[in-house]
């Protein structure tokens, strides 16, 4: 026998699965109409609220978890790390989802803050995994949940997020201020907040710069290092072939070196490249790969400590956009003559 969920008694009540949490969890605070409902739907299904969820009126469950699409992703990897020591020191566990890029798996995963086997989310997936289909109120009830880095497009939701666009614009300015004109990009995800903005600072400083834009130098990756190594070799195959490429992560940019050495060209001398995030890799490549570095500690104690502070029914900042810094190595020079 299939087991009786949370969500088929929110469609027999006609509620929302908010509404249905927070009836069982605090029936005080919703209307005797609303508890009538759901507490008929309850005995109609069946339903055992979990005892560990029940629990939740009085005492909290000393969990949060962390739902990301990739935990292999080094620079993920540095982020939670930072979580842990924080969420340790303000007396909570981290219970990690890697959804592996599953909209499925991150709403299982943000269910356990349902079933009280967590109390809030730190979400790094521009996917909300949650239903906001208001109640019949008009309210919608989300979980004490933060955005970090990738940004979901319901606003009400708490972000933390990276300068992004002033990230890529000055990867980019930093390559023309070399003499490049001719700088392909290989991009992220399409749908990710992180590459649109990224696009857009690249685009900014071309501009600025009076380069024209070519569509043709964009190529589509998707943050692993295999999709770096298969556009740049499409970008050797063009007659005009670009003189430096940025890739929006440095994994990307690994593989991007890697094919430059394998068909013979040398970098930087022959063409340059830059990466985005700064992960421990890139320092030790040859030739070390100039980035964009992203805060690591900075984002996992601060996305922490704005969750805690929703934990608490403390104000907490709605959006906080934290620099990058530019780090130049040995993998980016000046253009080629001629």
């Amino acid at each position: 026998m299939a087991k009786i969920g949370i969500k088929q008694v929110a469609a027999l009540s006609g509620v929302s699965i908010a509404t249905v949490s927070r009836t069982l969890r605090n029936p005080e605070i919703v209307s005797e109409k609303t508890r009538q409902k759901v507490n008929d739907a309850v005995k109609k299904a069946g339903y055992k609220p979990n005892k560990m969820g029940s629990s939740l009126r009085t005492q909290e469950s000393g969990n949060i978890v962390v739902i990301i699409p990739d935990v292999t992703d080094p620079f993920n990897s540095g982020i939670i790390c930072a979580i842990e020591r924080e969420a340790q020191k303000l007396g909570y566990s981290v219970l990690l989802g890697d959804t592996q890029n599953d909209p499925k798996r991150a709403e299982q995963y943000a269910e356990m803050v349902e079933y009280g086997q967590a109390d809030g989310i730190l979400l790094f997936s521009y996917n909300l995994p949650i239903d906001v289909t208001p109640d019949e109120n008009g309210q919608v009830n989300l979980p004490p949940i933060v955005n970090v880095c990738e940004s979901t497009a319901y606003e009400n939701i708490h972000k933390v997020m990276v300068d992004d666009e002033e990230g890529a614009r000055k990867a980019t300015q930093h390559l023309i201020d070399l003499g490049h004109k001719r700088i392909a990009v290989i991009t992220g995800n399409e749908n990710t907040t992180t590459n649109q903005n990224r696009l857009a600072g690249y685009q900014k400083a071309l501009i600025n710069a009076g380069i024209e834009l070519d569509d043709r130098l964009i190529m589509q990756g998707n943050y692993q290092i295999d999709s770096g190594v298969e556009q740049t070799k499409k970008l050797l195959l063009f007659k005009d072939r670009p003189t430096a490429i940025f890739c929006f992560c440095d994994l990307m940019a690994m593989g991007a070196v890697k094919v430059l050495h394998d068909n013979g060209y040398a970098v930087p001398n022959d063409m340059s490249v830059i990466g985005f995030d700064d992960i421990k890799f890139a320092e030790f490549t040859y030739p070390a790969i100039s980035t964009v570095r992203q805060p690591v500690d900075e984002i996992g104690k601060t996305c922490m400590h704005q969750l805690y502070k929703l934990l608490k029914d403390k104000p907490a900042e709605q959006y906080i956009e934290l620099k990058t810094d530019l780090i130049v190595r040995d993998s980016t020079g000046p253009a080629p003559k001629g």
